[in-house]
Formats: C-alpha cells, sequence, structure tokens
C-alpha cells in the first residue's frame, strides 16, 4: 500500500457559512497523478482552495502529509493580468519560500530561472509583460512558477483552459515529468477523454464524493447519473451540515488508516449514505 500524501476526512468546505463541498473522505496517495472532474459548481476549485489553505473547513480535515510542500496554480481568470509586471517578476515568485518575497536572488537562483523558462518554452520573455502574453504563454509562465517552488504536492485548477494544443502538449509533458521524480499532483480538467488518456486517478465530485480510485473505474455512466442526482438535489441556500447531523464526528482525525486509492478500487457515492436532499430538509446545505 503506497503512503498517502494527501487525506480528507469528513471534510466540508464552503463561503459564508454554505456548504460547496460535503463529507468528503479519501485519500491521494503520493506520486499519483489525478484529475480532479464534475460539473461547474461541483467544488473542483473550492477543494483546491482547501487543500492550498486558502479555505478553512467548515468541518472535518484535509490533511496533507508531513514534510510535504505544496504549489497552487490557480485559474487564469483569478489573476490580475494588469498588473505591471513583467514574466521574469512573476516566476521569481517561485523563490518566495526559499527567499521570502523581499530576498536577493542569488547567482543559482538566476541560473534557475533561466533553466525553468527554457523548460515551459519561454526563453526571451522574460522582460515581456504579462498583459501582452497570450493564454498558453501566461500558462507556461505559471508552471515555470511552480517548477521553481520544487514542491512535492502541485494542483492545477483548470491548466488547459484557454490555451492551444501544442500548449495542452507539452504542458502534459511536464505534468508526467513531475510525477516520474515522485511528486504528487492533481488537475483540474474538464475533458474526460484527455482524463482516460492521460490521468491514471480520478476524483469525481458532485459538491460531495462522487468516486475516487482508476480513471477507467469513475469514469462510468452509472456515476455520471449518481452526479446529476446529486446535482439535481442540491439546495444552493441551505446551511452546512452541523456536526450532529454528519454522518461522521466533524472533530479532526489526526490518525485515520490510510485507505490506497490505487489498490483500494474507487471509493463510489454508494458507500456514503448520507444523501444531501436538501429540497426537503432544512437541516443540511
Amino acid at each position: 500500500m503506497s503512503d498517502p500524501c494527501l487525506t480528507f476526512t469528513n471534510l466540508t468546505l464552503g463561503y459564508a457559512g454554505r456548504a460547496a463541498v460535503h463529507h468528503l473522505d479519501g485519500d491521494i496517495t503520493k506520486g499519483s497523478l489525478t484529475a480532479v472532474v464534475g460539473a461547474n459548481g461541483s467544488g473542483k476549485s473550492t477543494l483546491m482552495k482547501g487543500i492550498a489553505g486558502i479555505l478553512k473547513p467548515l468541518g472535518g480535515e484535509c490533511r496533507i502529509s508531513a514534510g510535504i510542500s505544496v504549489a497552487y496554480l490557480p485559474q487564469q481568470s483569478e489573476l490580475d493580468r494588469s498588473f505591471p509586471a513583467q514574466v521574469r517578476d512573476l516566476v521569481a515568485l517561485g523563490l518566495w519560500p526559499r527567499r521570502g518575497l523581499l530576498g536577493r536572488h542569488r547567482s543559482e537562483d538566476k541560473a534557475a530561472m533561466g533553466r525553468v523558462m527554457e523548460a515551459v518554452g519561454l526563453s526571451g520573455f522574460e522582460k515581456r509583460n504579462i498583459d501582452s502574453l497570450s493564454g498558453g504563454q501566461m500558462q507556461r509562465a505559471l508552471f515555470a512558477r511552480a517548477m521553481l517552488q520544487d514542491a512535492q504536492l502541485i494542483l492545477l485548477d483548470e491548466p488547459f483552459n484557454a490555451v492551444d494544443e501544442r500548449t495542452v502538449t507539452d504542458l502534459l509533458v511536464l505534468i508526467k515529468a513531475w510525477v516520474a521524480e515522485g511528486r504528487t499532483v492533481l488537475a483540474v480538467l474538464h475533458d474526460h477523454q484527455l482524463v482516460r488518456q492521460h490521468f491514471p486517478q480520478t476524483l469525481f465530485l458532485a459538491r460531495r464524493l462522487v468516486g475516487l480510485g482508476p480513471t477507467a473505474d469513475v469514469l462510468k455512466p452509472e456515476n455520471m447519473r449518481q452526479a446529476r442526482h446529486f446535482h439535481e438535489a442540491w439546495e444552493e441556500n441551505a446551511p452546512w451540515c452541523a456536526p450532529g447531523d454528519a454522518p461522521r464526528n466533524n472533530a479532526p482525525v489526526t490518525n485515520a488508516p490510510a485507505i490506497d486509492a490505487l489498490d483500494a478500487g474507487p471509493r463510489a457515492a454508494s458507500s456514503h449514505s448520507h444523501i444531501h436532499s436538501h429540497a426537503n430538509s432544512n437541516a443540511h446545505g
């Protein structure tokens, strides 16, 4: 059984007391490549923010194993590209875990920046303003920043959105190289064909877990139907589940046994009997 990089224990995430992800349980194993899929509004980006520590849980726990550093690439739509910065400034932010935001760059840092710029195909773009970049060029620059961070857990929120086919191909090469180095990668994606071709593991969300495990087992018609059912039953304005209403204790669990998503098979929604039919309940959200 492989060691977990990331463990969800009855995790509930949301905004202003309204839950967007409910009672999520499961493990992401070290060195795995996992796609996070689901319809718009299913909680994918919310989950990524929760893992990154940007969003605190309403209940339960998201636990990153000891010694694991995290790199997070948000959606491009969340970035202010009007900010007067050059590509080298954006990429250099990847050094902040080691140097701090105001730390002086050393000669080895400059050499590392040159290497990652070359790796993503942006050599010569160092002094270009970020507002002049295409979507694909911007995504390459963000990947270069992540490479500089040298993190063990890499979170990518829609990395292939609004980029050309060549850029998708090039970025997939980088992602697979990360995994070959033993890093763990989670990527929010919409293209199920691409997921089936390149991502061995899949986490399927519909505000709650639909499936987690090998992609071929998770992306099945019955899970698609289950996801539609969850969306249809969802009441947007219902409050989040109180601890007493949850199917399991919401208190953080620090010694939960690991469940290997590679070996245990997909964690199907049917294994969790607590279905949130909010239209008929005032207790849940």
